[in-house]
């Protein structure tokens, strides 16, 4: 609990053996000023893993859900089906990336009324090696199409973040592969919503990278990004087209 909202975690995993302990561990720890837990729930989606991600993250005291068709959106939709209950639902990735602790001003923020709390690794320190060269490209790429488009500064589609129940629903997330990030962010945005961002620091992952790691997930991901943007834009469109009141011919 934090600020009598309850917490629930959403890692989307596959073949996260080496640092999904880690992260679980380090998301346990986490306290508030009064030395109170403040996640009271984590799920670990094992998005068809080959090695042992589930029996590691079970061990460690997350509940698992498993879902084999491969996708990072698939697998927070998965995970997310059996958290309705939680107040603030925190993403975040299962490749100790990230440090748990950093996680308290996204929560903090969503407890005190923001939508949508971004976690940025632009505005953070990022270790050599941590980022690809087409990962920050992309970023910078993505952020500055919603600054064009729709007139917002973003400096991050960052993976750790946090977002209150009530803005998830409105949301409608559908995203099931590498456009979920994004779709997040824009929709928080077409709806008015308030979205803060703050500095997270990125670290090596542990293991290999299925999408920034090998070109077709690169790629892959490049294409499911730009496709995001265009649809959301286009679905804009067209809502702002019906509303159009013509003037009657003459």
């Amino acid at each position: 609990m934090y600020q009598k909202k309850r917490i629930a975690v959403i890692i989307p995993a596959r073949d996260e053996a080496q640092a999904i302990k880690k992260v679980i561990n380090g998301l346990w720890t986490l306290k508030d000023a009064k030395g109170i837990n403040i996640i009271d729930d984590i799920v670990v989606c094992d998005n068809g893993s080959t090695d042992k991600t589930a029996e590691i993250s079970q061990a460690a005291g997350a509940h698992v859900v498993a879902q084999s068709r491969p996708g990072y959106g698939i697998a927070c939709l998965t995970a997310l089906t059996i958290n309705k209950k939680a107040d603030i639902l925190l993403f975040i990735d299962g490749d100790n990336a990230f440090r748990a602790h950093q996680a308290i001003p996204l929560i903090d923020s969503i407890a005190k009324g923001a939508d949508l709390s971004i976690g940025s690794r632009k505005l953070g320190s990022v270790e050599k090696h941590a980022l690809t060269v087409p990962q920050r490209f992309g970023n910078w790429l993505a952020s500055s199409l919603i600054r064009l488009l729709w007139g917002e500064t973003v400096t991050d589609l960052g993976p750790f973040r946090a977002v209150s129940q009530e803005a998830l629903q409105r949301l409608a997330m559908e995203d099931e592969t590498y456009g979920w990030t994004i779709e997040m962010q824009i929709k928080a945005i077409q709806l008015g919503m308030t979205i803060e961002e703050y500095p997270v620091d990125t670290y090596r992952r542990l293991g290999h990278s299925k999408i920034s790691g090998t070109i077709k997930g690169t790629i892959g991901a490049g294409i499911g990004i730009l496709s995001m943007i265009a649809l959301l834009r286009w679905r804009q469109f067209i809502q702002s087209a019906k509303h159009v009141n013509y003037p009657a011919s003459t």
